[in-house]
């Protein structure tokens, strides 16, 4: 079978699987967990034999025509290169990992079989993202994921919560998308064609008449799905969702799909220095607000919804200063120990018996009860912290190392400004990612909130993915950045000296500093009582999750505060924590400059349209009732009437005569 053939079946597969899923799901039950797993199984081995094939070699390019339309054409293309062949691999295992826990996170679920085939269809659309060879198929899967992570984060859509979070997610993306769309059509315009061969051929060759204007209609895209400054908001509200879509969309799809396409059409944006200084001050609002704002959240999916924003500016940051190969390097690290970090949670907050809503403050002796959360959690906050050996430190590094590599102006593409926008940036968010990774290790694993019962030991499927996830969080990034260089465009993705001391000196400093922290903030709060602790019911971690955010309560206990006292963040931000908390209060700066007044503006409209427009309409309609009165009460259907009538009226025309002849 030719590469192209098991290409084409990557994302036909899960597409099958999840029409299937919904067509099976009431009438035969038994086959969804099947239909849900198998079928991305089968597309993760096809995505890693293609990638094997593939080897970094000369990129897989096949097309045909889709539909002729007379002007620009739209193909049916693949085009599969070092960078898709990878990312195609991380999305494939993600997806299998996160179908396979589901199986027993969501067991009791009545929903499973819809959530199955909707993870199933949103693996499909970012296969389709990844290995699209045209931008209008591309644009294809870049929509699907827009509606499916509308109708996955809205699961539990009985709470107003998710109910919420599902709309916002798609507006805000939505109003991303709309610029994007004509960023894809200028684009297509200038270059003559939807195919990204001869689009970057076009920009090869100086073909594009508008390259900053494209390039910043299509950063609005990308911020949008990528969760970008300013379009980032909905990413922590979306956490309202179940705890493997979390994992899902922060991991492998929806938010590396902006990047990931940045990265593949680079030189459209490296033809524009302004756009290049735009994507790196973006990139470094984005670090440096989600790297404060994780400090001060008490929600354990928010601070790592905060931490994805981050180390999704760390990869556009890379992407500003010329090198694709960090960003994507990042990409995949991040991929792997983020989804670790997610899927961990949701077992914590299955043996805490708690949602993720005030969960760390909540949190009480979890560290021998969930051990293989505790372990694996470890690993990933020591590879989100960028510790070295973990295959974070080495990923962020190679971001590091570029960024100061532009700073020196020896960057072909990106300009010195930008280099040293995202050098400065990335150090200093190196501190803060460390501090939160600490923080919440702290809280989850030794805080002094309630005791919550123990539901005994978690289903397999839900530890044995921890431990398949924790093996390329700690041991990949030794040497993937030697081989990586081979599969991406050469380029070097070794840490270097000056960046790799002052980042791991950095994140020592934000470990220290927390723990000093916590130390004083424990003597402070020993004198703090605790509330009595109440049992709740047995039920699956999904149960659990779903009751806790329908009541936006703690799912058990009574605690004496709603934020730990022993709270090292709260300490080390003094003032800024009830800002950073709030995400820096953007909800309301959009709810004030863009949500009311599209709410005034649509009340005027209700005002003039019943109170004007009604108006005249009614007062249209008046006059013609007033005469069809008349013209009712007329017909009696008396005939001595009629005829009374008729007589008169022959009477009145006769003295009328009479009258005008006597006259004339």
């Amino acid at each position: 079978m030719t590469t192209t053939t098991l290409a084409v079946l990557v994302p036909l597969l899960p597409f099958l699987g999840a029409a299937a899923g919904l067509l099976l799901g009431r009438t035969a039950p038994g086959f969804v967990r099947p239909l849900a797993v198998l079928p991305t199984l089968a597309s993760l081995v096809l995505a890693a034999v293609v990638a094997v094939r593939q080897g970094g070699d000369a990129a897989v390019d096949a097309a045909t025509e889709l539909t002729p339309t007379g002007s620009v054409p739209i193909e049916l293309a693949l085009y599969i290169d070092g960078f898709a062949a990878l990312v195609a691999v991380l999305v494939g295992l993600v997806a299998v990992c996160v179908q396979i826990y589901s199986t027993a996170y969501l067991r009791d679920d009545p929903r499973y079989p819809s959530y199955a085939a909707l993870v199933s269809l949103f693996t499909s659309a970012m296969f389709l993202v990844v290995y699209s060879g045209d931008l209008i198929v591309l644009l294809v899967g870049w929509e699907v994921m827009g509606i499916c992570s509308y109708f996955l984060v809205g699961h539990y859509w009985e709470t107003p919560e998710a109910r919420a979070a599902s709309i916002k997610a798609f507006l805000v993306t939505k109003l991303g998308d709309v610029p994007f769309l004509l960023g894809l059509f200028a684009l297509a315009t200038d270059a003559g064609s939807f195919r990204i061969t001869k689009v970057l051929g076009a920009v090869a060759h100086d073909g594009l008449d508008h390259p900053t204007l494209i390039a910043l209609l299509l950063l609005a895209g990308v911020a949008g799905k990528s969760a970008q400054f300013p379009l980032h908001t909905w990413l922590p509200d979306a956490m309202a969702g179940p705890t493997p879509v979390s994992a899902l969309i922060h991991a492998a799809t929806m938010v590396a799909a902006g990047v990931y396409f940045v990265a593949r059409l680079l030189p459209v944006f490296e033809a524009s220095q302004a756009a290049m200084v735009v994507l790196a001050v973006m990139a470094a609002v984005t670090m440096a607000g989600s790297g404060v704002a994780a400090l001060a959240q008490d929600d354990i999916k928010r601070v790592l919804a905060y931490s994805t924003i981050g180390q999704l500016g760390y990869m556009t940051g890379a992407l500003a200063v010329g090198d694709r190969g960090a960003a994507v390097f990042h990409l995949l690290s991040h991929g792997a120990f983020k989804a670790l970090l997610f899927l961990a949670a949701g077992v914590i907050i299955h043996a805490a018996g708690t949602n993720s809503l005030a969960a760390m403050s909540r949190m009480s002796h979890l560290r021998d009860r969930v051990p293989d959360a505790f372990w694996t959690m470890t690993v990933a906050l020591l590879a989100l912290a960028a510790i070295p050996p973990f295959s974070g430190f080495f990923s962020k590094e190679s971001v590091l190392g570029a960024a100061e590599h532009a700073s020196t102006g020896h960057s072909e593409y990106a300009p010195a400004a930008a280099g040293w926008i995202v050098l400065v940036t990335g150090l200093l968010t190196a501190l803060l990612t460390a501090a939160y990774a600490a923080r919440l290790w702290l809280l989850a694993f030794n805080g002094r909130g309630a005791e919550a019962p123990d539901h005994g030991r978690e289903p397999l499927p839900m530890t044995a993915v921890l431990w398949v996830l924790a093996a390329p969080s700690l041991a990949v990034g030794g040497f993937a950045y030697r081989t990586l260089p081979d599969w991406f465009d050469g380029g070097d993705l070794a840490p270097t000296l000056t960046t790799s001391v002052l980042g791991t000196g950095l994140a020592v400093a934000g470990v220290l500093v927390v723990g000093a922290a916590w130390r004083h903030t424990i003597a402070q709060a020993a004198r703090v009582p605790m509330g009595a602790v109440a049992a709740h019911p047995e039920g699956d971690a999904a149960t659990v999750e779903a009751e806790a955010i329908a009541t936006h309560t703690p799912a058990y206990g009574d605690v004496a505060a709603a934020s730990d006292p022993a709270d090292p963040g709260r300490l080390l931000l003094g003032p800024l924590h009830r800002h950073a908390a709030a995400g820096f209060h953007l909800d309301a700066v959009y709810r004030a400059l863009f949500v009311r007044p599209v709410q005034a503006g649509a009340s005027l409209v209700r005002f003039l349209d019943r109170e004007v427009v009604d108006t005249y309409v009614s007062g249209a309609g008046t006059l013609p009732r007033w005469l069809g009165t008349a013209v009712r009460r007329a017909q009696t259907g008396n005939v001595q009437t009629y005829v009374s009538a008729l007589l008169a009226g022959a009477v009145v025309l006769v003295v009328a005569a009479v009258l005008v002849a006597t006259g004339a």
